[in-house]
């Protein structure tokens, strides 16, 4: 029987991850959590063989997103992460793999795929929901394990929009123009692969870049 611990801030999103899980037989569910505090502890004392976590679970002391993710990594190596996120963009797939998940599900596609991203940890083998592949088949060919880099003055630009500024007010502190900034937050959109201001600033605070 695996043991599996879910990790998840919404309370109905962890019953329908038990039955979904357990609905098999061959995994049970040893411990929930709430957040990223009460995942470490639990991990401290309670033994599994599957972490099914939330990529956002904001609040407490310790960091959610890729901090979360790279602390997991160095602290229980040989434990498999499976990463339930709804930030379904190729940015976030290529990042979340590099900082140390084997297998990245939508919320959205969680109930029928979770089954097949549990086997597929098991068996040392990575595993990516249909509709996160159908992304990077789109978004072209490049190693698709490498999280995406951008320049400093890009960092910047979408630092500076994370945290509320607009593209005039960026302009206006770091001295450059309106139509620099606007080709800097594009450039860095492309990049990442990311559509929308709401993905933009998601990936911003996952990444440590704002509170």
């Amino acid at each position: 029987m695996l043991r599996v611990i879910i990790a998840d801030d919404h309370p109905i999103v962890r019953i329908g991850q038990r039955v979904v899980i357990e609905a098999g037989g061959k995994c049970k569910v040893v411990g929930e959590a709430d957040g990223p505090d009460e995942l470490l502890r639990l991990l401290s004392t309670v033994a599994c063989d599957v972490l099914v976590t939330d990529f956002a679970m904001p609040g407490g002391q310790q960091a959610d997103g890729y901090g979360l993710l790279g602390l997991l990594r160095r602290q229980y190596p040989a434990l498999p992460v499976i990463l339930v996120t709804m930030f379904a963009n190729v940015a976030t797939l290529r990042a979340s793999f590099a900082h140390g998940a084997r297998a990245i599900v939508a919320k959205s596609a969680s109930a029928r795929e979770l089954p097949i991203a549990i086997n597929a940890v098991i068996k040392g083998e990575t595993f990516a929901s249909e509709c996160l592949r159908v992304q990077l088949v789109s978004a072209g060919p490049g190693d698709q394990l490498q999280q995406p880099q951008l320049s400093s003055k890009e960092r910047e630009v979408v630092r500076m929009l994370a945290s509320g500024m607009t593209v005039s007010q960026i302009a206006a502190r770091v001295n450059r123009s309106i139509s620099t900034i606007s080709k800097q937050k594009s450039t860095a959109m492309s990049r990442l692969c990311i559509s929308t201001d709401v993905d933009l600033f998601a990936y911003a605070r996952s990444c440590g870049m704002v509170p």
